[in-house]
């Protein structure tokens, strides 16, 4: 998907958003500018080399090993390391940073380098949009795609500020992600301009 940000926008860094002012209201909902947004944990990193030596273990079982104690264990050792490897690269790199966009017609969540999972949400499925100042994985139960019952659904990749969007069925959608408040600002006006809906004050 090609991405027309309309609008000025301001980038600082790798960690920084760019936010787009919210249009006058004779624009319409289909000029409402594009804001893009990302936050990043570079910490996960880490957890992405131990990865990859868990898999490069596995590999070297494999090829080189000197094992007496038969075939079974092993093949036990090498599938559990490579299987941990891989578990442990996809569930870091995936989670490394996130990145949003929202227009006047949806918002749209990607994660890691090759934006998988994807999440796309139209704004007609939207009530409101609240901004919270401290989303932390101990609320979610750890990094990464979240979902609790009693919470609904989080994409959470570092602690700090994001956005908790209200769905119509009742459910929570919380992102984090840096300059929340200003998606905040984004979505609420792409909803008050939205035919015959106007979004709570």
């Amino acid at each position: 998907m090609r991405d027309h940000s309309k609008g000025p926008q301001g980038h600082e860094g790798d960690e920084k958003t760019g936010a787009a002012g919210p249009p006058s209201p004779a624009d319409g909902a289909e000029d409402l500018a594009v804001w893009t947004g990302r936050a990043t944990n570079r910490v996960q990193w880490l957890l992405a080399a131990a990865g990859a030596a868990c898999l490069a273990l596995g590999v070297e079982l494999a090829v080189d090993s000197a094992w007496t104690s038969g075939l079974a264990p092993l093949v036990m050792a090498v599938v559990g390391c490579v299987a941990a490897g891989l578990l442990m690269l996809y569930g870091t790199l995936a989670f490394v940073h996130v990145a949003v966009r929202v227009d006047g017609e949806a918002l749209e969540v990607r994660c890691g380098h090759i934006g998988v999972p994807r999440t796309r949400i139209p704004l007609a499925h939207v009530v409101d949009a609240d901004f919270a100042p401290r989303v932390t994985p101990r609320q979610w139960g750890g990094w990464g795609y979240r979902w609790r019952p009693e919470k609904g659904t989080a994409v959470v990749v570092r602690r700090g500020e994001g956005f908790v969007l209200r769905l119509g069925d009742g459910r929570t959608f919380t992102v984090t992600v840096d300059d929340a408040e200003s998606a905040v600002r984004v979505i609420r006006e792409a909803l008050r301009l939205a035919p015959g809906r106007k979004a709570p004050a």
